[in-house]
């Protein structure tokens, strides 16, 4: 935090010298300081965003989507890719889906066709 970012509260150290829970609060000065972000009230709203049932179900959607890049970089040996920018994110997002699903194709191709209706029992 900056300078600029930050709003300074001070207790009266009149409030301080009364307080029960001064020596646990502030026990080296005369009264509190609090240094306060101006994007406090932001940060209020993430952190009641973060206990919702939403935001839970977002971040293992997000988890997936993160694995499968690691997944297409260590696995598929596609490391050195680096594209920039907001259309190489794109770029690369898409590979990625192409990527994944020619595996999982070739995966479905050498299992064979599906034994159901065939007339053959297991």
């Amino acid at each position: 935090m900056t300078q600029a970012d930050t709003i300074n509260y001070r207790a009266r150290q009149h409030d301080c010298a009364n307080c029960p829970m001064k020596q646990r609060c502030c026990p080296n000065t005369p009264a509190r300081k609090i240094a306060r972000s101006i994007h406090e009230s932001a940060r209020d709203v993430a952190r009641k965003i973060r206990n919702t049932e939403r935001y839970e179900h977002s971040c293992r959607e997000r988890r997936k989507v993160e694995m499968l890049f690691a997944h297409m970089k260590r696995i598929l040996r596609l490391d050195r890719l680096r594209l920039r920018g907001l259309s190489g994110a794109s770029d690369e997002f898409t590979l990625a889906a192409a990527v994944q699903n020619l595996r999982r194709l070739a995966e479905r191709i050498a299992q064979g066709p599906p034994l159901q209706g065939i007339g053959v029992h297991a």
